[in-house]
């Protein structure tokens, strides 16, 4: 029987599984771990049946199960070690676990479970390879004797971090370098009452921190590039800004060009908006991955925390100043643009108020030709009214003994007065049409 009555929401239980679909690693000390991730091709539109289909041949070579047909994580026995794989947003990782501990530290001999042809037909590039190297120190005493007359003899002395980490249950450490092989390097030095699960750990988080420190520097190139085209579209806006100043510019080409401008700034910003925003995200996963490991200052020696803060934040800062640069050269180009449009509609309003007086002027003109031409229009009339009258009235003049003389003079105002009342009444009527 149902313990509820209700229908569940779309992928209720699928997502409450996905917060346990990923559990650590357990590696006993001493142990070892390869790690490799592949930035896909594609980014985050990439093909993920073609990654599925890269990881099923590796299986098929060991013999191993399949994972599920659309699985983003898959984990298993792979020979002699353990395969954990993983699908993030734009990258792919393989990470091997395995007991015990080579001939020789660092030779890179558990990377021969992952094939060379194999990894050649991988669908994206190499983003970061590390080694790990896990051992047994019994106390910090010991970490630290085998720090100074062992372990440090694989890694670069001027950026080595070390620290002790989760109240001294472990000793880590790292120069952060391309070593033999093109692998980055890392030391775990566990305590004996440091159990597998909490060893998994360390090590799931030492690789997140370089996988994700990988990750967020891929914006570095594109933050310098931004950099330099936002550096010359600024320089062009300040020009075209103190050009405003001038009252015989061009108003309109300049802000075509603003327009131009606002167009290739949003087009950049397009460009770069996932690569910023993936950095900020990757670059808050390291920093979250060092405040838990809980470090504890070695000597003199510096923490990992404080390698990120001299050699990779001055990196993110770097992309931080890119990002917001782009974004204030958007505000500033809209504004210049909103002030420069706002100027040409003022331009705009004068030329039409002065076009108006204009046309006021020459109406006032027209109207005063037009009277001119309707007063002449009556005279004309007339003239022709007054020769067709006299033709209709002289035999009556001569009955009366009127002359021509005196009978135009008697028809003249008469004729010249019904024509202009004539004339009038019918501008009026026409006037009153169009209204």
């Amino acid at each position: 029987m149902p313990s509820h009555a209700i229908a569940d929401l779309p992928d209720r239980a699928a997502l409450s599984n996905e917060l346990h679909a990923r559990p650590f690693p357990e590696l006993k000390a001493p142990g070892r771990a390869a790690h490799v991730a592949i930035m896909a091709d594609g980014g985050p539109n990439r093909d993920g049946d073609a990654e599925r289909d890269h990881l099923r041949a590796l299986l098929d070579r060991f013999g191993a199960h399949h994972p599920a047909p659309e699985a983003n994580h898959w984990s298993g026995r792979l020979g002699r070690a353990f395969l954990k794989w993983e699908r993030h947003t734009e990258f792919m990782t393989y990470t091997l676990f395995a007991e015990g501990l080579g001939d020789r530290p660092y030779e890179g001999e558990l990377f021969a479970h992952f094939p060379t042809d194999w990894l050649q037909q991988a669908p994206g590039r190499l983003m970061t390879s590390c080694l790990v190297r896990v051992e047994l120190a019994e106390d910090d005493h010991d970490a630290k004797t085998r720090v100074k007359n062992g372990l440090s003899a694989h890694f670069a002395a001027e950026s080595l971090s070390t620290s002790h980490v989760l109240d001294s249950a472990a000793t880590i450490m790292s120069d952060f370098r391309m070593q033999e092989g093109g692998h980055v390097r890392f030391a775990v030095l566990a305590r004996p009452s440091t159990g597998p699960r909490r060893i998994g750990r360390i090590v799931q988080r030492l690789l997140e921190i370089e996988t994700y420190k990988s990750a967020s520097m891929h914006a570095l190139p594109m933050s310098r590039d931004v950099s330099g085209k936002v550096g010359k579209l600024d320089h062009e806006l300040s020009d075209l800004v103190r050009g405003m100043s001038d009252k015989d510019g061009d108003d309109v080409a300049a802000l075509d060009r603003l327009l131009s401008m606002s167009a290739d700034i949003e087009a950049l910003g397009a460009e770069t908006a996932f690569r910023f925003g993936a950095r900020g995200a990757y670059s808050a996963i390291v920093n979250q991955r060092i405040e838990v490991l809980r470090e504890e200052r070695i000597g003199g020696r510096q923490t990992f925390a404080e390698f990120m803060m001299r050699r990779y934040e001055p990196a993110m800062r770097t992309c931080e100043s890119a990002e917001r640069r782009l974004a204030d050269l958007a505000k500033r180009t809209e504004r210049a643009a909103n002030l420069l449009r706002t100027r040409v509609d003022v331009n705009l309003a004068r030329q039409n108020a002065e076009l108006l007086e204009s046309m006021d002027s020459r109406a006032a003109l027209q109207l005063r030709l037009q009277q001119t031409v309707e007063g002449l229009s009556v005279v004309a009339i007339s003239y022709y009214a007054v020769g067709l009258a006299a033709y209709f009235f002289t035999p009556f003049g001569d009955m009366v003994g009127l002359g021509k003389a005196w009978l135009l003079a008697l028809i003249a105002p008469l004729v010249v007065g019904g024509v202009w009342i004539f004339l009038r009444r019918m501008r009026k009527r026409l006037e009153a049409h169009e209204e």
